[in-house]
């Protein structure tokens, strides 16, 4: 598969180095891609560098911080042709029970940086006439789950987010895309995975009768990172088991 998607050689930037980052991180590397990756969490970049895949520590809540962690990672790769943005926190309460702090923090994370990082990748991408993004959304950006407000606000903003910078970074040869995966087993939902009757509860909502992994989002990931989705734009895929659907 990474022979036919003609990786290698290319130069990617992945926001996110715990859980499907991680993953996808691997998989680039794999087949060939030379990868930065952004965290500020010190032993998941340290547990995750390897040949091909270099950390760069970066706090990803402001502005600057992500223009210099992006001016780093190219500086590291000595270009950049890949961005996928994997960063991302959740924190389940009602609506009335949402602090601004905790709203706040999520859009932060899930949002501003997806802007902020993605503003200067494309500024890169677009004055060298080529470029993939793609960004993980989730199915909560689509669906109202409750105890979600702030998740699934700040998923719905990245869905258009990726539409609007598709629809204006088009014409230089750059595609934005996102993957919106279901339910997956990673640290963001063992605690809640973990609860009496939580597991059996979820997995009943997911038509092909199981929870996703990170492995489940490689191969679309890798599909939109590649040429091989040059005519593809500003789309939106459910990696879900059907969860969409019901």
């Amino acid at each position: 598969m990474s022979d036919w998607l003609e990786l290698a050689g290319r130069r990617a930037v992945v926001a996110g180095a715990g859980g499907i980052g991680a993953a996808l991180v691997t998989a680039l590397a794999g087949a060939g891609a030379e990868v930065a990756v952004l965290d500020r969490d010190e032993e998941r970049l340290a547990a995750i560098e390897s040949e091909g895949i270099h950390p760069v520590r970066a706090d990803l809540t402001s502005p600057v911080s992500c223009r210099d962690a992006v001016a780093e990672a190219e500086k590291v790769l000595g270009g950049v042709e890949i961005f996928v943005h994997a960063v991302g926190m959740n924190d389940r309460r009602p609506v009335l029970d949402t602090p601004d702090e905790v709203w706040e923090r999520i859009i932060a994370i899930n949002l501003n940086s997806g802007f902020w990082l993605g503003r200067a990748v494309g500024e890169r991408l677009v004055t060298n006439g080529y470029g993939r993004m793609v960004y993980l959304s989730s199915v909560s950006g689509l669906l109202a789950h409750k105890d979600h407000s702030p998740y699934a606000a700040s998923k719905g903003g990245v869905n258009q987010l990726m539409r609007v910078m598709a629809r204006e970074w088009a014409p230089h040869g750059v595609t934005v895309n996102a993957v919106a995966p279901g339910y997956i087993e990673t640290g963001l939902t063992a605690a809640y995975l973990a609860k009496p009757g939580m597991r059996s509860s979820m997995e009943e909502l997911v038509p092909a009768g199981r929870l996703g992994v990170p492995a489940d989002l490689v191969g679309p990931v890798l599909l939109l990172c590649s040429d091989r989705s040059a005519f593809m734009t500003g789309q939106v895929l459910y990696i879900d088991g059907g969860r969409t659907l019901v």
